[in-house]
């Protein structure tokens, strides 16, 4: 659970979330999500009696931190690309795009995403 909060970003998150295009529907579900973050975030340092994330393992704390310039820019990426389609291109280089995007995601949190 300690790797699975600390390869989250709440902020990339937010782009995600303004895909959805009911604002109020965004709001209420995206704050939901950003408070049950926070709470199991909370408890989880409590219960390892730590202040931070991965504090017991800096390796991968500095792994995450060294692809984090390279994943910032795939999920922004990705997050145009799936408005556009959204919007109806369903151009092939574009379903390309979004393919290529979950892949280097998926690769640089070494998990599914």
């Amino acid at each position: 659970m300690d790797m699975v909060l600390a390869k989250t970003d709440m902020a990339i998150a937010s782009r995600y979330a303004d895909l959805v295009t009911d604002a109020e529907l965004r709001a209420k579900i995206f704050e939901r999500i950003c408070a049950e973050w926070a709470l199991t975030r909370r408890h989880l340092l409590a219960i390892l009696e730590q202040d931070e994330l991965l504090a017991d393992n800096r390796q991968l704390s500095q792994s995450l931190q060294l692809r984090s310039p390279y994943m910032d820019p795939l999920n922004h990426l990705q997050v145009e690309l799936l408005k556009r389609y959204r919007e109806g291109d369903t151009s092939p280089r574009l379903a390309t795009g979004i393919h290529i995007t979950i892949n280097g995601i998926a690769s640089g949190l070494r998990n599914s995403g």
